[in-house]
């Protein structure tokens, strides 16, 4: 029995499966309501979608020693055996600190890239 087969089914849905009912939810709406902003709404929200993605590649291009999974102590692609209520993948101590500036540099980067991106809409 892998460790796959124990987790529910609609936990293992795709991360942000929530928001992504919520937009289109509120594509929906759009429609209904003013159908001729539809396709200025798809075009703004693929945009910033876009720039999200180059500033997450971005980062990675800049940085390409540095990623934030680099400081767990085992890869987390191979999955976890970890008892309940125990960080699934720890963090190296020593490095706690760069493990913490790698996620905020990225999360600037990419911020930064979407702010940017946005402000040109």
């Amino acid at each position: 029995m892998q460790l796959r087969d124990s987790i529910p089914v609609w936990l293992r849905a795709p991360r942000n499966s929530l928001w992504l009912a919520l937009a289109v939810v509120l594509i929906v709406l759009i429609a209904a309501i003013a159908p001729h902003k539809l396709s200025l709404t798809i075009y703004k929200a693929s945009l910033v979608a876009l720039a999200a993605v180059m500033g997450y590649w971005l980062d990675r291009a800049l940085f390409p020693y540095a990623r934030p999974d680099s400081y767990l102590h085992k890869d987390w692609r191979l999955g976890t055996t970890e008892p309940e209520h125990d960080a699934d993948f720890p963090i190296v101590q020593p490095y706690l600190r760069a493990f913490c500036a790698a996620q905020l540099r990225r999360a600037i980067v990419v911020a930064a890239v979407v702010i940017g991106v946005a402000q040109g809409i």
